[in-house]
C-alpha cells in the first residue's frame, strides 16, 4: 500500500512497535529485581534453596491460574515430559547457583556475569551443532573477557571469591544449555505452559537438593514481610518478566528483546547500589559496560 499523508497504518505500526519495546524493557527490569527479594530474605536467615522454593511455588500457582484463564489444557506427551524434566533440572541448577552466588559477591556483579549466557549459547552452538563462529562472535567474546577481567577484583581491590565466580559461571552455562535445548527440541507448546511445567519439575529438584544436601525441608515463613518478598519473587522477576517477554517477542522479535535484556543487570546493579549499599567504582562500571556491549553485539550478529 503506498504511503500517503492520509495513511494511518504507519502511525499505528509505530505505536505497536513502541509497545513491544516497552514490554521488552519491562521484562528485563522485572527480571533484574531478583536480588531485591533474595537479599531481603537472606537477611532473615533463609537459605537460597528456601528462597527459590517460595519463588517458584508462587510462580507455579500464578502460571496455573494464567493457563486456566486462557482456557488452555495441561496435557503433555511423553516426549514433552522428558524434555520438561530436563528443562526443570537445568532451571534448578541455574537458579540455585545464581542465588547462591549472592552469598559470595555483590548481587549486581553476579547479575552482570550471568548475562554472559548469550555468548555461551553461541559457543555451544558452534561446538555441538557446527554453527560457524564468525569474526563478530570472536570480537564479542574478547570484549566480554575484558569486562570479566575488570570485574575480577571487587570494589575494595581484593580478588572476587573463586566460589562466587564458579557459581555464577555455572549458572550462566546451565542457562545457556537450557536455551540451546529449548531451541533444538522445539516443543510445540506456548511459553507460559512450558515455563509452568519447567518450574514444577524445578521445584521437585530443589526439594530433593534441599532435603539431601541443603538445609532440609523449606521452613514455613513466620513473618508477613517474608511472605511478601516470596510473593514478589514469584510475581515480578518470574511471571511478569515471562509475560512481558512473550509479548515483546511477538511484537518486535527476539533480537530487539535480547538487546533490551541488557537492562536486567543494570537494574540489579542499581538495586545493589541504592538499596544494599554495594560499591560501584569506575573500573567496575567499565567492566559491566564491556559485558553489556559484548552481549548486544552477539544479539545484533544473530539477527
Amino acid at each position: 500500500m503506498p504511503r500517503t499523508p492520509h495513511t494511518v497504518i504507519p502511525a499505528k505500526a509505530g505505536i505497536f512497535a513502541f509497545k513491544g519495546f516497552v514490554f521488552a524493557a519491562l521484562s528485563a527490569i522485572c527480571y533484574g529485581t531478583n536480588p531485591l527479594g533474595a537479599l531481603h530474605l537472606y537477611a532473615q536467615n533463609y537459605s537460597p534453596e528456601t528462597v527459590l522454593f517460595y519463588r517458584f511455588f508462587t510462580a507455579a500457582i500464578l502460571l496455573f491460574v494464567v493457563i486456566l484463564a486462557k482456557g488452555s489444557h495441561f496435557k503433555i506427551s511423553f516426549r514433552e515430559f522428558r524434555a520438561l524434566v530436563a528443562f526443570g533440572f537445568l532451571f534448578a541448577v541455574s537458579s540455585l547457583t545464581y542465588y547462591a552466588s549472592f552469598k559470595y559477591m555483590d548481587a549486581g556483579l553476579a547479575s552482570t556475569l550471568l548475562f554472559l549466557y548469550p555468548l555461551e549459547v553461541s559457543v555451544l552452538m558452534a561446538v555441538f551443532f557446527k554453527e560457524k563462529i564468525k569474526t563478530w562472535t570472536i570480537v564479542s567474546i574478547a570484549v566480554s573477557m575484558a569486562g570479566v577481567a575488570l570485574l575480577y577484583r571487587g570494589s575494595d581491590g581484593t580478588a572476587l571469591s573463586s566460589v562466587g565466580l564458579a557459581l555464577v559461571f555455572a549458572s550462566s552455562l546451565s542457562y545457556a544449555i537450557y536455551m540451546v535445548m529449548a531451541n533444538r527440541i522445539n516443543l510445540q507448546m506456548g511459553a507460559v505452559k512450558m515455563t509452568f511445567y519447567a518450574i514444577c519439575f524445578c521445584l521437585l529438584f530443589l526439594l530433593l537438593y534441599s532435603v539431601t544436601l541443603g538445609s532440609g525441608l523449606p521452613p514455613l515463613f513466620t513473618q508477613a514481610s517474608s511472605w511478601g518478598w516470596g510473593f514478589m519473587l514469584g510475581l515480578v522477576p518470574t511471571v511478569l518478566s515471562l509475560i512481558f517477554m512473550v509479548k515483546a517477542v511477538k511484537i518486535i522479535g527476539s533480537t530487539p528483546t535480547a538487546i533490551l535484556g541488557a537492562l536486567e543487570p543494570v537494574t540489579a546493579v542499581t538495586i545493589g547500589v541504592t538499596v544494599f549499599a554495594e560499591t560501584l567504582t569506575t573500573r567496575i562500571m567499565a567492566g559491566i559496560a564491556l559485558i553489556l556491549v559484548s552481549t548486544v553485539l552477539i544479539a545484533i550478529k544473530r539477527k
